[in-house]
């Protein structure tokens, strides 16, 4: 029989950085019922796969279900194969595009391979809703959709004002917070996690368990993590994300760049630090060691300790020392993507030297997320070439040997192809 930690600290660390739960309560009682009897809670969260790489705000919800895995309690891992087909509403003003059945098993075999840098692979159970999706039968859904109404998935935000505004609802979206919630029965989770945005869907989950003879699950909310702006949510979109399969240093360099109140949620949201430490660490730490320490943490949890020891010596040598890294990353960029156009009036190609755009360069080298964020870095004097600071919209590079570029506190040694 296993043995769980007293109820009450296992509520401190379940709850660190939560933002809502449904109800605590019962959470509570869950967990005296579960350290009786020795038995493990079934803790579940669901991923669609519709994209393939993960960032750092989708490690959130992957870092409370290991805080869980710490405590003892069964972790699901849930792929939705099939919901991911549907497309999940939550957030969207129009209906998304479907995937098909092979990107989207594409893209699950990258969420596994990825997910193991936080999950124990051992102790993780890793399930597929198309394993029972697949078996249903046109009267089982007509069964499942009999248990809810027109008007209860209307009272859902994102419907409510879509179809204020007239804008179309595909029939198949209506199915969706149903369909999730359905994985909670099949898999007779005791708690569900999710994003603040996923909260009808999750209480969705606590109704259906009931109307199948089941004890609710617990709904247990996280908040949306902001990026490297500080304010919008961190997304590849808004260029403002961090990778989890980005370079060592590339990933250390942006968490250094993160403003110091902004810090100290990322050490709330993506660490395993316990809130009595950070807050030990916001009286007396200074912000900068606080800072290393923390994107040491991160890079390590992503690379290993040896990575994140060396993206640490690096990122000092660039930045505190103006020193270039012993190893900066190398790029590949295409000549013909990036080179000027001769309506540019940029310098001629001369003694091995081509002229290229300097904002074209810094999007395919991923310096930039977009042309327009390259062309705003290169007003704000941001980049330099070889350390020298470069403010015009074209400029003249070395065709056949590297060089060097900086933008703000990021550097890649870039070859032209």
């Amino acid at each position: 029989m296993p043995a769980f930690a007293p109820v009450d600290e296992q509520l401190t660390y379940i709850k660190k950085g939560s933002s809502e739960i449904v109800k605590e309560s019962e959470l509570r009682e869950k967990l005296e019922k579960s350290r009786v009897a020795g038995k493990p809670l079934r803790v579940k969260a669901g991923f669609d796969p519709t994209a393939p790489d993960l960032h750092l705000g989708h490690t959130v919800l992957l870092r409370k279900l290991k805080h869980f895995q710490d405590l003892g309690h069964t972790v699901i891992f849930l792929i939705g194969d099939f919901t991911g087909m549907i497309g999940d509403p939550t957030g969207r003003s129009a209906t998304r595009p479907p995937l098909s059945a092979e990107e989207l098993m594409r893209n699950a075999k990258t969420y596994m391979e990825q997910v193991y840098k936080i999950l124990s692979s051992r102790a993780t159970e890793v399930r597929f809703n198309n394993e029972w999706f697949e078996k249903m039968k046109s009267a089982d859904w007509i069964k499942l959709a009999a248990k809810t109404t027109v008007s209860q998935m209307l009272e859902r935000e994102d419907f409510h004002k879509r179809f204020r505004e007239e804008k179309p609802i595909a029939l198949h979206e209506l199915l969706y917070p149903l369909a999730q919630g359905y994985d909670s029965v099949m898999l007779k989770a005791d708690v569900e996690l999710g994003g603040t945005d996923q909260k009808f869907n999750l209480l969705v989950g606590r109704e259906l368990q009931r109307a199948y003879g089941q004890e609710s699950q617990v709904v247990l909310t996280m908040p949306i993590l902001e990026g490297l702006d500080g304010v919008q949510k961190m997304s590849k979109s808004y260029g403002n994300a961090i990778g989890i399969k980005e370079p060592p240093l590339e990933m250390y360099g942006k968490l250094m760049s993160i403003s110091d109140e902004m810090m100290w949620r990322y050490y709330e949201l993506l660490t395993d630090v316990q809130m009595s430490e950070i807050e030990r660490m916001q009286r007396e730490a200074h912000p900068m060691q606080a800072k290393k320490d923390l994107a040491a943490r991160i890079v390590k949890d992503f690379h290993s300790g040896e990575a994140s020891t060396k993206a640490a010596e690096d990122w000092a040598k660039q930045f505190q020392k103006h020193e270039a890294p012993e190893s900066p990353e190398e790029a590949s960029v295409s000549a013909a993507a990036v080179l000027a156009d001769t309506k540019d009036a940029s310098p001629a190609a001369s003694n091995g030297n081509c002229a290229i755009r300097l904002d074209k360069l810094l999007k395919e080298a991923g310096l930039a997320s977009s042309r327009t964020e390259a062309e705003r870095k290169i007003k704000e004097a941001a980049v330099t070439i070889d350390g020298q600071t470069v403010t015009g919209p074209v400029v003249s590079v070395p065709a056949n040997t590297g060089f060097l570029v900086r933008v703000g506190k990021r550097v890649k040694r870039i070859r032209l192809v």
